[in-house]
Formats: structure tokens, sequence, C-alpha cells
């Protein structure tokens, strides 16, 4: 098996403290990301881990300090893949910097490991790792609701059903305002620089600003205009190495479940794929 050294992103991007909210915001979407590794303008070291969602929790805070996870865990480069995957499967984060001698040389991600899993050639499928319970989104019912339900239920994606239980589409926090995108007041109130060129790192923090702002949406905006139709999904007795290679060649995160009367019976995502790696 191979170690963390040979998976992980070297030289991360990171954000320095002292800083502010700012200063993530537009470290995050200059570079497509959700979270940042924090590090001491000083010396360089790890102090902490930013999400975009630690963000918009404390919206009303200016100093990263404040923000930021203070109590990170971290993995040496020489750490096997498994014990990168068990930490993953055990605390559901997505962000595990590298430290060696006190010192960030590293990241990684659960899409890291997908090939890992992928390569395992497991006899589990995904009704076997399943392990969190799936909210799911009416294709009707107003984006004011799916907002309020994926904050209380602290989820980015919901399978889309219609009047008869049918899967029609999927839906994650950075479809929720398509409209929006390249909003000038929203862009100043959240202090991001108009020079990008990219709107995917701006997609990766509105969704959460609106949240964080109470914003009111209007009662016609319902799912069903913003949701992906048709999403790819799975059968419930599809590979875990099958699902991780569908995982890392489109890049999701999540992928709907599906019985044997296409029926939706779950969510799987990337970081119950790794349980694999753990058994």
């Amino acid at each position: 098996m191979r170690t963390v050294a040979d998976i992980m992103v070297s030289v991360p991007i990171v954000v320095e403290v002292p800083g502010s909210k700012s200063d993530a915001i537009n470290m995050m979407v200059r570079n497509g990301l959700t979270g940042l590794p924090v590090v001491r303008s000083s010396d360089g070291a790890l102090v902490g881990i930013v999400s975009r969602r630690d963000v918009f929790r404390k919206f009303d805070e200016e100093q990263l300090s404040l923000i930021m996870q203070k109590d990170v865990k971290t993995i040496a480069p020489t750490a096997s893949t498994r014990e990168a995957a068990e930490i993953f499967v055990k605390h559901r984060f997505h962000r595990l910097p590298v430290v060696s001698n006190g010192k960030l040389v590293g990241i990684i991600t659960p899409t890291d490991l997908l090939d890992e899993v992928k390569n395992l050639k497991s006899p589990l499928t995904a009704e076997d790792v399943i392990s969190k319970t799936c909210v799911t989104a009416y294709e009707e019912e107003p984006l004011s609701y799916t907002i309020s339900a994926m904050r209380v239920s602290d989820v980015s994606a919901m399978p889309v059903l219609n009047s008869k239980g049918k899967l029609t589409g999927i839906i994650t926090d950075r479809d929720l305002f398509k409209d929006q995108l390249k909003d000038v007041e929203t862009m100043k109130e959240l202090g991001i620089e108009d020079a990008y060129e990219s709107l995917a790192g701006y997609r990766n923090v509105v969704p959460l600003f609106y949240v964080a702002t109470e914003r009111d949406i209007p009662e016609d905006h319902i799912v069903k205009n913003s949701m992906v139709k048709d999403p790819v999904t799975v059968f419930k007795k599809t590979s875990v190495s099958e699902i991780a290679k569908i995982m890392k060649s489109k890049d999701f995160g999540q992928i709907p479940i599906h019985g044997n009367m296409d029926e939706l019976v779950g969510m799987i995502y990337d970081i119950d794929i790794l349980s694999a790696l753990c058994r």
C-alpha cells in the first residue's frame, strides 16, 4: 500500500494569520477551493484550517484566527493511505494536512484516495458502506425551504424527487443561486476582488453567503429550476471500486443509489467509499 507522500498535494495553497475573513474568501474563490490550511505568517507553522462553512457560520467575525478550526488533525507523509482513510472515515471531514517536523508539507482529500479504492477490487458494495441518512428535496419546493433543510441536516447535496417519489435530479449548495453569479453587490459584501476569470470558486461561496445573511429568496424559485436533471446513479450492489472509478472520472463527491425497482435507497459519499481501505 502506498504512503501519504505518494498521493498528497505538495506545497498546498494556504492562508495566513494574522489575516481576515476576506483573505480566506478571496483565496478560496481565486483557486476554486472550499477550504484551506491556515499558517502563521512569521514561521509558516500550521495553526488551523478554515472551510467556507466555517467562514459563514461566523459571518459577522472578521478575524481569521477567530473563524478557523484550531484543533486540526494531521498526518505524517510516511503514514499509509489506510491510516489516512481511517481518519477521514472516523471524522468525516474533507481536508487532512500533512505535517513533517512541525511544518506543513502537503494536504490530502478523499478524492486523492479514490484511485486506491478503484485499484483495490474490493468485494464491498454500495449498500455495505452507506453511513449517512439520506435527506431528499421535492422538485416543486421553494429553494428557501431547501436551503434551510441543507443547513439543519448539514448536507451539501440532496437527491430530488417528484410527486411520485421518483428520482428526477440532484441539487447541491453550488446550484442554489445560479442566477446570482457575478452579482456586484454580493461580491462587494464578500470582499471579493472582481478580477477572477473563473466562476468556479465564486459558486463555492455565494450559497452560504445567502444563508448566513438570511436573504429573501423569491417563492417562485423552486428546486427543479436549479437542480441537475437525470443525475448519474449507481445500483446498490455496485462495487465500491467501480463507484470510486465513476467519482474520480466525473469529479463527484456523492452519487444517489437506487434499488431493484429503480427506487432511491440513499446517497453514497466519497468518504463512505474510503471505508474499503480500512478493512
